[in-house]
């Protein structure tokens, strides 16, 4: 099923914020941090949601009511643990379902400070079949990388 040695992506951030601050930004304010660029939809996008259960989608919209979906939530572990599958190809164009896609991993570990650290991670990339090494190149910078530098600024 495609090619297995493509390795995960980890990104991580630290954040003055408490893992539950963190979960909820992260899975109840997804428009103060998701990259503007990260558009499905083809007209301008207004809102984005999930819906805080397993088997709940999170998707995005637009003033016309047209929705896409994301993906759907795996796991859902307030505060600790978030798991999602990622619908999306090669040309960063939406898929219809989970078959081929990928997921993400996010996991908010409390620290002594009183901050949390904060670790996405883009997993199964070879699910994404013949996609799934450019997607990987495409992923795999430096850390924290636009998605957690984004979310650490809208943590309040």
């Amino acid at each position: 099923m495609g090619d297995q040695q493509i390795p995960d992506v980890r990104k991580s951030v630290v954040v003055a914020a408490s893992p539950e601050r963190c979960f909820e930004t992260f899975t109840e304010r997804m428009a103060d941090w998701w990259p503007p660029s990260h558009v499905l939809l083809r007209t301008p996008r207004v809102g984005l949601a999930m819906d805080p259960k397993v088997d709940g989608r999170y998707y995005e919209w637009d003033a016309e009511g047209n929705e896409i979906d994301w993906g759907k939530v795996l796991e859902w572990d307030p505060p600790r643990r978030l798991r999602l599958t990622w619908r999306i190809d090669g040309r960063w164009q939406s898929i219809p379902d989970d078959e081929r896609a990928s997921e993400i991993e996010v996991v908010f570990t409390p620290l002594e400070d009183g901050s949390t650290r904060v670790e996405l991670a883009h997993v199964r990339l070879d699910k994404h079949g013949a996609d799934g090494r450019r997607i990987f190149q495409a992923l795999d910078g430096p850390s924290p990388g636009e998605t957690l530098e984004l979310f650490a600024r809208a943590v309040r």
